[in-house]
């Protein structure tokens, strides 16, 4: 059991989570983005109660250092990085965010320096020391921040609002110390290796986009949008809407005219959408043309935001932990 502060603080952190995504998976399924100022309002939850948590575990000097440069980290994605002429100009926000910085800076080499001797593998296997455990833990949180931001830049996680929710939840959520899960079971008690919360909600995620195909399917059979074999290829990604439905809608359309060799036109549809997101003028004029074809209607992609898996991945979450330890170690036995 946690110490009943620890205890409530867990709670506290599930709630703010919940809160959280459920108004930026709102705003970014109206909207198609979500502002900074969204970002910048819950940023201060979450250094709160992880404020809270190190006030909790007397945490030393250099891991309240280690802890802000994890903070000033996730910090440039919504308000940018100071540059030496606002700096030498005096702008007190790029003064102050520099010696966030240099104080966050100063906290990790001290750190190194005074737990540099303990590795990652003695915190796994508990033979660390509670400071250098909690030390090695913020590491994790700025290297996790990092990583999203990494991800951002290559492509690999395409929304900004996606990546600094993932950035958000790795300060709300450091480690699983505070938030084990609701069925807590014999083989995450044992395992040693835990997902960071923050990976294991991407993960969680990920896999919530498996229930689609199935989904779609079924709709699109109880529908009758299956009559031949082609009908069916789509089913399981796509749907079909009526053409006077798509317009202002957050989809792509896969049905295009083409020409035949006899010289007449002719709809056929595409398995992805464009490479390019075509503008509003360009999709009303698709949608004309189909109708000029006789179609009532046409195969649509939807547009997914991830942040919409991501607060639904909250269920299995709360529930089974991280992914691996659930899946992964019962199939190893």
């Amino acid at each position: 059991m946690l110490p009943e502060p620890l205890t409530i603080l867990g709670w506290a952190r599930w709630l703010g989570l919940i809160t959280c995504f459920a108004g930026a998976a709102w705003l970014d399924q109206k909207y198609r983005r979500v502002a900074n100022s969204y970002w910048i309002s819950w940023a201060k939850v979450a250094v709160f109660l992880w404020a809270l948590e190190l006030m909790v575990r007397e945490a030393g000097w250099e891991i309240w250092a280690t802890a802000l440069a994890a903070v000033a980290l996730a910090s440039m994605s919504v308000i940018g990085r100071p540059t030496f002429k606002d700096i030498f100009a005096g702008n007190l926000m790029d003064v102050c965010v520099s010696m966030t910085y240099l104080i966050g800076l100063s906290g990790i080499v001290v750190g190194a320096l005074s737990y540099g001797q303990v590795t990652p593998i003695d915190v796994l296997i508990g033979e660390a020391s509670p400071e250098a455990s909690l030390w090695w833990a913020t590491v994790s949180v700025l290297v996790l921040v990092w990583i999203f931001e990494m991800m951002w830049k290559v492509r690999l996680i395409h929304g900004g609002a996606d990546a600094k929710a993932l950035m958000w939840v790795a300060l709300l959520m450091p480690n699983w110390s505070t938030i084990p899960p609701l069925v807590y079971s014999d083989k995450w008690g044992e395992s040693i290796i835990h997902m960071p919360p923050a990976i294991s909600l991407l993960i969680w995620g990920a896999l919530a986009f498996l229930a689609i195909p199935p989904l779609f399917i079924l709709q699109n059979l109880r529908r009758g949008n299956i009559s031949s074999l082609q009908d069916l290829g789509q089913a399981w990604h796509a749907q079909k809407v009526e053409l006077d439905k798509i317009a202002g809608a957050h989809v792509w359309i896969l049905d295009e005219i083409f020409d035949k060799a006899d010289g007449t036109r002719s709809i056929r549809s595409r398995k992805r959408p464009p490479s390019k997101t075509p503008t509003e003028e360009q999709m009303l004029q698709q949608i004309n043309d189909l109708r000029e074809l006789g179609a009532e209607s046409a195969w649509v992609s939807f547009k997914w935001p991830l942040l919409t898996f991501l607060f639904f991945a909250i269920i299995p979450m709360m529930l089974f932990g991280d992914p691996f330890t659930f899946i992964m170690l019962p199939l190893l036995g």
